[in-house]
């Protein structure tokens, strides 16, 4: 008889959108290996979200924000911290979940060492280039990342709490390179399994309007003031810059480009995108004595800088 498996619990974070999380959920009774807790937190949705748990997965653990200003790493931080098992799997609320992603997320994550982290997935959204699904490779060391893929991943509870959870300044987006980098600074590494797919319902690439762009570029500063190399932030600094004002079609691969996919496109067709950006990164400049007080330099092996 093999060992009993470790326990899983599932957070969710959500505002609006009680479809995908119906879906969501229905994937989640399918799988193989099923999940001893979880946990929706639910950003005071006016769709009717927390009616729709309440009355068709009764099992599920609801938290209701009091007002829908919260950012995304707050309610999932409050997840996290409602989260009582071994292993934590971190999910969008438009994700939908093939019956074994539990079951052999699991699997590899324990027969990895206990200085892997987490094993974070091969996410498939809506007009994603080829090639961005083309990245399997034969070289096993290559799989280990510097940062992760917030719509589906499964990480070991006890590190995200050594690490900290998500900084909730950061609020919406550019969350997990951050974490990422204080998780690499404990000595642990992140995982890449190509072969699990997640499949995500946000659109390939950045959210376009105002607000992400906002986010984006003042998420990154806030990133690379706190972990990079002074270099390494002026050169990135460049590289952003060039790849805003001279798009090329390639890219660098989706595991290590979360964040910077889709920026030159946003600064362009973004109704006063170059304003947008300039206004974001004077907002990063007003936090960099936040930024300085919480700045480790992240020298981690598996650490790279975005467009390294």
């Amino acid at each position: 008889m093999s060992a009993p498996k470790s326990p899983i619990s599932v957070v969710i974070s959500t505002w609006n959108k009680v479809d995908d999380v119906r879906a969501n959920l229905l994937a989640l009774g399918e799988q193989t290996r099923p999940a001893e807790q979880v946990i929706v937190v639910d950003n005071h949705s006016t769709d009717g979200t927390g009616n729709m748990v309440r009355r068709e997965f009764p099992d599920a653990e609801l938290i209701e924000m009091p007002h829908s200003d919260f950012g995304a790493c707050e309610t999932f931080n409050l997840g996290f911290k409602a989260a009582t098992q071994r292993y934590v799997a971190i999910l969008d609320d438009d994700v939908v979940l093939p019956p074994r992603w539990l079951q052999t997320l699991q699997e590899e994550l324990e027969a990895e060492p206990e200085s892997t982290a987490m094993v974070t997935t091969q996410v498939v959204e809506p007009n994603m280039p080829d090639r961005y699904l083309e990245q399997v490779t034969s070289d096993q060391e290559s799989l280990y990342l510097a940062t992760f893929r917030g719509c589906g991943s499964l990480v070991r509870r006890d590190v995200l709490e050594r690490a900290g959870y998500y900084d909730e300044r950061f609020f919406i987006y550019g969350n997990e390179r951050d974490l990422s980098a204080r998780i690499l600074n404990l000595g642990f590494r992140i995982r890449l399994s190509p072969q699990v797919l997640t499949f995500h319902g946000t659109p390939f690439g950045m959210k376009a309007g105002k607000r992400s762009l906002y986010y984006h570029v003042r998420n990154f500063w806030l990133y690379a003031f706190k972990n990079c190399r002074w270099g390494d932030v002026v050169g990135v600094a460049w590289k952003l810059a060039k790849k805003a004002l001279f798009p090329k079609k390639d890219g660098p691969a989706v595991g290590e480009a979360t964040g910077t996919i889709g920026l030159d496109r946003a600064v362009k067709e973004t109704p006063g995108g170059y304003w947008v950006a300039f206004k974001a990164t004077l907002a990063a400049l007003a936090l960099l004595p936040y930024c300085l007080k919480h700045r480790r330099v992240c020298t981690a092996p598996d650490f790279r800088p975005p467009l390294s």
